[in-house]
């Protein structure tokens, strides 16, 4: 076999399709739902045996002693109850964050957060629930929190293996959907881009068609077979080529449309649409209802919800107030270096655009001469001469921006979030970036995704507003943690 099948097209000459049977490369294959129950019963395993190694370690071990206040010790079969419910709850947890999605098969960085969050909450919430019904015999809090590790380290080491498994052709062959192009243009190249640059994406691009209409808005890449016109659609749905349809050209009449979706139920593909009239913000893009009237478009993204913006503005209260202390003595010696380097102020400050477009004042260690800026304002360039001796090593390294916990406690600024820019300069971007004054729904940041990603400086701007718009559709308090690392571990394009 190898790897192909013929399959005759509307005009009856034979042409290259995808094989159904690659499917069948293998003699027995697990199917996506065998992996699932399987993985479901490993889950209900692992989580009882981590509970049971719990109580073992709290009270039978002896490596905790057990208080002089407790008069029984509590028996194992007097805790099986509350190990099962205990078990059953956190699955039924980890089914309600998705764990059990093909999708998270593929992806251990998704699984291990599911994980996280879920166990999380499973401790909180079950020591809730036993406080309130009173449980006999009670549970003890110190087993649930030894329990909590040890259900933690076995369900993360268990889907680690369950990953390194089923990321084997054997088993991913059925975990990943094909997808099917209908049309083809720049959004359809980003994701076929974004899918074959990621080997663990739980889908695998088959090939392309021509939309009804006959034409394409852009071609496809070679790596993009073109499996025929649009009338073979039917064809290759029956042969069972595609578990997914998508629509990437909305220049298709409404009828064609409807029909393409009538065949998609009937021959048991999904069908999906990229929306193009929505180039930014598409994460938020809801289908919601207005008087029982079906409308599309963008919705609330994570820093509209008051919790989120909430937990950012807590995080940045601690972080700015610990890091503006910690700060102090650099502030001392980096001014006294800058001071006797340059005669001058030596903090530098700078109007600059902040959330939904208002000015502020942004403080920096002065990090270049007095007249840097006589010409107007520029972009810092690589070697640029303006530049202190001090000033150099405070920009690679970050120290320049240090004051900034200041405007962090302010409310300026955030410790995360797009980096702000001089309004004269926004004045100019504004009219030849699209989308630029997106990245202003929240607070500009002291780092941003972009710039852990080296996109400051003298770089593409197109790609730092692509940067900027990513993280404010995908905000999470992890993201700024992780965004907050990798700022002290990468400085490319620091200077």
């Amino acid at each position: 076999m190898n790897g192909k099948s013929t399959l005759m097209n509307s005009e009856g000459k034979e042409r290259w399709t995808p094989s159904v049977a690659a499917t069948n490369k293998f003699r027995w294959q697990p199917t996506s739902e065998f992996v699932l129950t399987m993985t479901l019963i490993g889950d209900a395993l692992v989580i009882f045996a981590a509970l049971h190694l719990g109580f073992w370690v709290r009270f039978v071990s002896g490596l905790i002693p057990v208080s002089k206040s407790v008069k029984i010790i509590p028996i194992f079969a007097n805790y099986v109850n509350l190990l099962v419910m205990g078990t059953a709850f956190l699955l039924g947890t980890f089914a309600y964050l998705r764990l059990y999605s093909r999708h998270c098969f593929l992806r251990y960085t998704r699984t291990a957060r599911v994980i996280v969050q879920g166990t999380i909450f499973w401790l909180f919430a079950y020591l809730a629930v036993s406080l309130i019904l009173k449980f006999d015999p009670p549970i003890s809090r110190a087993f649930m929190l030894i329990s909590f590790v040890c259900v933690l380290g076995g369900m993360l080491a268990w889907r680690f293996l369950i990953y390194k498994i089923v990321s084997r052709e054997f088993f991913a062959i059925n975990l990943r959907q094909r997808v099917l192009f209908v049309g083809w243009g720049k959004e359809a190249e980003q994701l076929d881009m974004e899918i074959r640059n990621d080997y663990s994406h739980p889908y695998e691009i088959i090939g392309y068609l021509p939309s009804p209409e006959g034409g394409m808005l852009r071609p496809p890449p070679p790596s993009v077979p073109v499996l025929g016109d649009y009338r073979d659609l039917g064809t290759l749905l029956e042969q069972r080529c595609a578990d997914i349809v998508i629509l990437a050209d909305l220049r298709v009449k409404m009828d064609e449309i409807i029909s393409l979706v009538n065949l998609c139920e009937m021959e048991f593909a999904q069908f999906k649409v990229i929306p193009s009239y929505f180039q930014i913000l598409a994460s938020g893009l809801r289908l919601e209802t207005i008087s029982g009237v079906p409308v599309l478009g963008v919705s609330e993204l994570p820093l509209d919800h008051f919790s989120n913006r909430l937990i950012k503005r807590a995080i940045d209260i601690v972080g700015g107030t610990v890091g503006l202390l910690v700060s102090l003595p650099l502030l001392a010696v980096f001014g006294a270096l800058v001071y006797r380097e340059s005669p001058g102020p030596i903090f530098y400050s700078q109007k600059r655009t902040g959330k939904n477009g208002s000015p502020f004042q942004m403080y920096k260690i002065r990090s270049m001469r007095m007249d840097a800026e006589e010409n107007g304002a520029q972009w810092t360039k690589e070697n640029d001469p303006r530049r202190l001796q001090v000033g150099t090593f405070m920009r690679k390294w970050n120290i320049d921006e240090v004051p900034q916990f200041w405007n962090v406690l302010k409310g300026d600024m955030s410790l995360v979030g797009p980096r702000p820019e001089r309004p004269e300069l926004i004045s100019r971007f504004k009219h030849q970036i699209p989308h630029y004054h997106a990245r202003h729904t929240c607070l500009p940041g002291m780092t941003g995704w972009a710039q852990a990603n080296g996109w400051r400086g003298n770089t593409s701007l197109e790609e730092r507003i692509r940067y900027d718009l990513w993280y404010v559709e995908n905000w999470s308090a992890g993201l700024d943690f992780r965004i907050m690392m990798l700022t002290f571990l990468r400085r490319k394009n620091a200077y």
